[in-house]
């Protein structure tokens, strides 16, 4: 990785962390008296926990990244990228939970549900997705109405059945299963790559892409959200839980199929070079530019967390 790239990745985390917390405020309510205030303001907390408990912001660095590569300015796309960065805390909220996946550390911290309760857990997960499509809702600009509506359409698309939640639902019902590689792939694409894709065609849009660059960031998008699976599967097995911030082996111990069960490591591993190497294709008609979103999949393969 870059010095260069370092230096973007950093001003990405930097630039979603100081605006997410401004995004998350107001969780009181006109009707609320104090005593129903104190446990709004208790959602409130658990809700800015979870969404500010660290994280890599690829899904955010995503947006911004695509907006370089097409030669837009990024100041515009703070909400965009805080939407997808709270629907994507949701999803780990609710992922940890123990009707799904049990965990109780994500990030070397306590998960939502772990440091404050069951219930407040999923109502966080609530809180933070309605908030998510509230600001995209809000979005500056009366001129871009259907601009708007599109970008409500495809985060939806990307976090509902169509999607992540499909996603989630076939890899519940897969414990104790083997899949093969199509099925395997199909759940991850859905589970995992629906939101690091929908990230980049979201910027796409809002910076007005081409059909054409459009197509081709799409193509980068699908290569990147598999591979980022892929080497969370890898990962699983070759780091350790102090590294992972989260157990080691967790998909071991749950019996779910992954990619190096199914293929063995060095597979694997092949795998999320080949992926690599399709985003890079994808992105060979972009200039310098684009830079960063070729420095992102080296990225994403090369992790250790």
């Amino acid at each position: 990785m870059s010095w260069e790239f370092s230096d973007f990745l950093a001003a990405c985390q930097h630039r979603v962390q100081q605006a997410l917390p401004a995004r998350l405020q107001n969780t009181g309510s006109e009707f609320a008296d104090m005593d129903a205030s104190k446990h709004l303001n208790t959602l409130g907390e658990a809700s800015l926990y979870s969404l500010m408990n660290g994280g890599k912001r690829v899904r955010a660095t995503l947006v911004y990244a695509t907006a370089q590569a097409l030669n837009s300015d990024i100041d515009g796309l703070d909400d965009i990228a805080c939407a997808i960065e709270m629907v994507h805390a949701y999803s780990l909220v609710h992922d940890d939970l123990p009707a799904m996946d049990n965990d109780e550390l994500r990030r070397g911290k306590p998960t939502c549900h772990i440091a404050f309760d069951e219930a407040t857990a999923i109502l966080v997960g609530d809180a933070l997705q309605a908030r998510a499509f509230e600001l995209l809702a809000n979005l500056p600009g009366n001129n871009k109405a259907d601009t708007k509506l599109a970008l409500v359409r495809q985060l939806s698309a990307a976090a509902g059945p169509r999607g992540m939640v499909g996603g989630q639902a076939i890899d519940l019902a897969s414990v104790n299963q083997q899949l093969d590689l199509h099925s395997l792939q199909t759940m991850h694409q859905l589970k995992t790559g629906a939101l690091i894709r929908v990230a980049i065609s979201m910027s796409a849009s809002w910076c007005k892409a081409s059909p054409a660059q459009a197509a081709r960031l799409d193509e980068y998008g699908k290569a990147i959200g598999l591979s980022f699976q892929v080497q969370d599967d890898i990962i699983d097995i070759e780091s350790n839980t102090e590294t992972l911030g989260k157990t080691q082996g967790a998909d071991q111990a749950l019996n779910k199929p992954t990619f190096p069960a199914l293929l063995g490591m060095p597979g694997a591993k092949a795998l999320a070079a080949e992926l690599h190497q399709r985003a890079l294709d994808a992105l060979s008609e972009f200039d310098e530019r684009a830079a960063p979103l070729r420095a992102l999949s080296h990225y994403i393969i090369d992790r250790q967390h």
